[in-house]
This record gives structure tokens, C-alpha cells and sequence, in this order.
């Protein structure tokens, strides 16, 4: 509900479809990162109002070191290595998608269109949507990780409850310079250093030219 609201502000604001697209994607982004992670990646498809159309593809993509085998243990036997943990992650495209598209289709500032997001990242009432992502699986995931357990388990080690204020500064910070640099606030500088010191610290293999390489 909270980001389908950001969207209607957007619509109401003047702004167009892919303006409320991109609003709402970075607000999902804090609400329900399940349904939209600036982490991930995605697929657009436009239709102006003047007929002019456009698909555009902002998934994931393998890093530059990725291998045919890496999932596999020494016995040739699939891991889980894909689904858990640093190897499994793949070069960010959701960043880079709602600048293009913004770049291209947009019609409001780029920055009005991350604020709501920020907003909402400095403070947002739970709703019962968010919790549902959290389940006890989720939870002993998130447990694992001291920086995902501190975010997403205040409560002692267990979720917020619905009505909690659920504040996320790091992640503000994060759209903060994703709004002041655009798609370089992501892909290089402070935030593309911290992405490759986590992937330093948990085996994965993303590195700097990763990120500033991907389209």
C-alpha cells in the first residue's frame, strides 16, 4: 500500500506511467524488498502515450569471473551455492534499468522520484505484506548475517511487528547518493566499494569493473 501510493503522488504530481514505474520500484525497494530490491534486476516494457514502444532488459548479469562448474562441490554434485550466500549474487541491473528508463521516458526530476523512497527508508509503519516475506526460513537466513539480522531483526533476533517503525539508514544513504549521482551513485564510488568489500568477505566474485561495466 505504501508504495502503490508513492506511485498515485507521482501520477498526481504530473508525472508520467514510467515516473510512477521508477517511484515505485525504489519504494518497494524499502517496503517489500521481495517484490522490488535495487539488488535484483527486472524487465521493462513501454507504450507512450504517442505510440512509441520499448522493452527494456536490466537483469542480472554473471560476473566476469563467473565459471561453468561454480556451483557444482569436487564430486561434480550441485550446491546450494546459487540460492545462499555471495556466489550466488549476480552483477546488479534494477539501478541501472530505472535510470534508462527514466533517462529515455521520464518526465519529472530524477530526484523527486527517489525521495519518497528515501522517506520511507528513514521510517516506515510495518504492514502485515512485509512480515509475510519474513517467514521462519527467511528469519534463520537473515540470522546468519549479523548486518541482515541487525536490519531485519530488531526485536532480539526476531522480526519487527506490524505497527513497528522499521527505520533502515543505511539503505537511505544508499538512495541518498543513487539520487545525487544517478546510476554512478550505485556502480561506482562508496557504494560499489562496499558491495565489493562484502563479496571480499564472503567468497563472491563481483569486483569494481562489474559494476561500472554493466549495461
Amino acid at each position: 500500500e505504501l508504495a502503490s501510493r508513492v506511485g498515485v503522488d507521482i501520477l498526481e504530481a504530473g508525472g508520467n506511467a514510467v515516473d510512477a514505474a521508477v517511484a515505485v520500484q525504489f519504494a518497494l525497494a524499502v517496503v517489500n524488498p521481495e517484490a522490488g530490491n535495487i539488488g535484483g534486476g527486472g524487465f521493462m516494457m513501454v507504450r507512450m502515450a504517442d505510440g512509441t514502444t520499448a522493452a527494456l532488459d536490466f537483469r542480472e548479469k554473471a560476473p566476469l569471473a563467473a565459471t561453468r562448474d561454480m556451483y557444482l562441490d569436487e564430486d561434480g554434485n550441485v550446491t546450494n551455492k546459487s540460492l545462499v550466500g555471495d556466489l550466488a549474487v549476480g552483477v546488479p541491473g534494477s539501478v541501472m534499468g530505472m535510470w534508462e528508463a527514466h533517462r529515455r521516458f521520464g518526465s519529472l526530476a530524477w530526484a523527486d522520484l527517489l525521495a519518497p523512497a528515501i522517506a520511507l527508508a528513514h521510517g516506515f509503519p510495518v504492514r502485515p505484506r512485509f512480515l509475510f516475506s519474513l517467514d521462519s526460513a527467511m528469519v534463520v537466513e537473515l540470522a546468519a548475517d549479523p548486518a541482515s539480522a541487525v536490519q531485519f531483526l530488531p526485536r532480539n533476533g526476531h522480526p519487527p511487528q506490524v505497527g513497528d517503525t522499521l527505520r533502515q539508514p543505511d539503505l537511505a544513504a544508499t538512495l541518498e547518493l543513487i539520487r545525487d549521482q544517478g546510476a554512478d551513485g550505485f556502480y561506482k564510488g562508496r557504494t560499489a566499494d562496499l558491495i565489493v568489500a562484502e563479496m571480499k568477505r564472503g567468497s563472491g566474485i563481483i569486483t569494481h569493473r562489474d559494476l561500472a561495466g554493466y549495461t
